[in-house]
């Protein structure tokens, strides 16, 4: 009896490793496939504005508002700290520097995966449960190259455009409360905006955002390609695109600001 209480755990807990290992399989055998694919040619060029066009600028305003109340509560919420010691003039330094590193292109790339990756994954699902993808198969046609790679480079441009947009929302964001709540000198407020910031925050925050356009063109193709079960299967395959977008996506952001401002310290 004691055994058998040990053991179904341990067999659970190795099954789900095994799933999570096969799954990291597909996902890295398909990113190879993918970004191979970039660099053959011909490149379908219309599908690469049409995705453009999907990522980037049907995205735009949902991003804009977003990270205008982002920056505008995080000056809030920064000078009721601030307030307490009297240096509300810092609070400039603080949304500007938390905009640019973190929340510009970790909520850029949250809205992308839950707008567009949600979108991907059901397109390409519903295209595998009614054996489209088998017919380009059968015309001797790369999925991968056909359906992916278009993607996935109208992706790594477009999203690292969002983010750099979404980094001068924010912080317009909080520079309104600063100017007109708090009011701070508009020079003043520019000048400490500015001070703290140099090119490796920038320069971290785009990068950030590469490798988020990666993460959700990648999972949300690959969730598409396996879906199984008919319109079942595709809200299942949109649910875990999303799901798995974001985990991976924070992982990232996670790691790379502990390699970017803590390894070598």
């Amino acid at each position: 009896m004691k055994v058998s209480r040990i053991a179904v755990p341990v067999a659970v807990a190795g099954a789900w490793m095994v799933e999570l290992l096969e799954y990291a399989g597909h996902l890295g055998l398909l990113l190879v496939q993918s970004v191979g694919g970039c660099f053959l040619r011909p490149l379908r060029v219309k599908s690469i504005g049409y995705e453009l066009l999907k990522i980037g600028a049907q995205s735009w305003f949902i991003v804009s508002l977003s990270l205008l109340f982002v920056g505008m509560v995080l000056a809030f919420q920064s000078a009721y700290q601030m307030k307490r010691l009297a240096a509300e003039i810092y609070i400039a330094s603080l949304v500007s520097l938390s905009v640019v590193r973190e929340i510009g292109p970790v909520i850029t790339a949250l809205i992308v995966a839950g707008r567009v990756g949600s979108a991907i994954a059901a397109e390409l699902g519903t295209m595998k449960v009614t054996e489209q993808i088998d017919a380009l198969v059968t015309l001797a046609t790369d999925p991968v190259r056909y359906l992916v790679v278009p993607r996935l480079l109208a992706a790594v441009v477009a999203l690292p455009l969002l983010t750099l947009w979404a980094d001068a929302v924010g912080i317009l964001g909080g520079m309104l409360v600063g100017t007109m709540k708090l009011s701070i000198l508009p020079s003043l407020y520019w000048k400490m905006t500015t001070l703290p910031l140099v090119f490796k925050d920038l320069g971290s925050g785009l990068l950030k955002s590469l490798v988020f356009a990666v993460i959700i063109c990648v999972v949300s193709c690959l969730e598409g390609f396996r879906t199984e079960g008919g319109a079942e299967g595709v809200g299942r395959a949109t649910t875990k695109a999303v799901v798995s977008s974001f985990i991976l996506i924070i992982a990232a952001d996670c790691f790379f600001t502990a390699l970017f401002y803590f390894v070598g310290r």
